[in-house]
């Protein structure tokens, strides 16, 4: 099996059900046919970019892949994908300047940091993620008290902004294409 379908498989399983360790995971293989080493499999979860999260439940963390392992940069759904991870995870939005600053249950903060960038909204330049805190840096001339509502209406369902306000010559850095 190739390195690709491996991982692709991987993305469904941990889609799936709730796994809760990479002997778990490689058990799961396994059965399925697929032999893994613990090496190739830890590596396969990072380069997925995997991480453990707490369940809804507070139970045993479960592995999530951000956007089941594919970028979504701009593209349709990005935001949908972006408004669910929001809704669970953000529990309070406060700014400073041009600065938003998000919390999280603890282990959360890099999950979600990694859905905004992967959601290509165009009003947020960055973020910088620690255990239960996000720092996202807004695009002038958005304030931080500005990207805080934005971010707050799209945990909330409400945000009628599309993902991406670039014009569809321009890549989301503002840059135009080659």
């Amino acid at each position: 099996m190739t390195r690709t379908a491996r991982q692709a498989r991987i993305v469904e399983l941990v889609a799936q059900r709730a796994i809760r360790s990479q002997s778990e995971l490689a058990k799961t293989l396994a059965v399925e046919g697929i032999e893994v080493t613990q090496a190739t499999l830890s590596r396969d979860l990072d380069e997925l970019g995997a991480v453990k999260l707490r369940g809804p439940d507070g139970g045993a963390p479960v592995y999530v892949i951000p956007e089941d392992g594919s970028p979504v940069r701009g593209v349709q759904g990005g935001t949908s994908r972006l408004t669910r991870v929001l809704a669970e995870l953000l529990v309070s939005v406060d700014h400073s300047g041009n600065l938003a600053v998000l919390r999280t249950p603890p282990g959360a903060a890099q999950f979600l940091a990694s859905a905004l960038d992967r959601a290509a909204l165009h009003d947020i330049v960055g973020t910088i993620a620690g255990d239960d805190t996000i720092l996202a840096v807004a695009r002038e001339p958005l304030t931080g008290a500005d990207l805080a509502a934005r971010v707050t209406a799209l945990a909330a369902g409400d945000d009628q902004t599309s993902p991406d306000q670039t014009s569809p010559d321009q890549e989301p850095s503002g840059e135009p294409h080659e």
